[in-house]
């Protein structure tokens, strides 16, 4: 990690603090179908991994043709929430990792607001980020542009270069780097145990690459979390 002190981590949510990306690509991909888009799995999380909702839109529009209509996209909202209900659960030791941590925290994800705010929920963790969760649909450009990050750190009254950033997408990193601050890049979420994922993030070259949330703690502090 480069030096400096470190006030505040901002965590991405999916595939940080929730282990959602498998979840989520499926019914994408699923939805995809329905509306006559052929895409696999491997090919989504490329594409849309770390993205906000507008700029998936938008790939889909320019490059497959297809209009996201509201239709379109509240039959996907719906049996996604339904399966996070149902199955989502959170990235192993994190609640007692962000208990542990010895700087502010706050949550910084291109997803909606009421999606960030159902899967902290239904993990337990809404209480250890409530009320500092930032949306990309709070800024106008999402990543790979830095607006979410330097928005959140702005609202957090904390400047950039004292941030640390916790993603698990190129996207996110390259949004984090962008903005000026550290970035971790974790890869314990079970969609990205790949060494084609791991490749992407390696060259970008964040400042860590982990896959043990614990091991967080050793980047920002001294902190031990407690427990088991």
């Amino acid at each position: 990690m480069a030096a400096g002190p470190v006030e505040l981590v901002i965590f991405d949510c999916d595939g940080v603090l929730v282990d959602s990306e498998p979840i989520s690509l499926a019914v994408l991909v699923e939805a995809l179908d329905v509306a006559g888009v052929s895409m696999g799995a491997d090919e989504a999380a490329e594409r849309f991994l770390g993205k906000s909702l507008k700029t998936m839109s938008e790939i889909l529009h320019d490059e497959y043709g297809l209009a996201v209509d509201d239709h379109f996209l509240e039959g996907m909202r719906k049996t996604l929430y339904a399966r996070f209900r149902e199955e989502l659960q959170p990235i192993e030791g994190i609640r007692r990792v962000v208990e542990a941590l010895p700087v502010s925290c706050c949550v910084a994800s291109s997803s909606q607001p009421e999606r960030i705010r159902l899967s902290l929920s239904v993990t337990g963790l809404i209480d250890c980020f409530e009320p500092h969760i930032f949306s990309a649909s709070m800024v106008r450009n999402g990543k790979p542009a830095p607006d979410l990050f330097l928005h959140a750190s702005g609202a957090m009254g904390v400047s950039p270069d004292a941030c640390v950033v916790v993603e698990d997408s190129p996207a996110g990193v390259m949004a984090a780097q962008a903005a000026g601050m550290r970035v971790c890049a974790f890869a314990g979420g079970s969609h990205a145990r790949t060494s084609r994922h791991r490749d992407a993030l390696s060259v970008l070259r964040p400042d860590v690459l982990f896959d043990d949330m614990r091991d967080l703690l050793q980047f920002v502090g001294n902190a031990q979390p407690t427990g088991t």
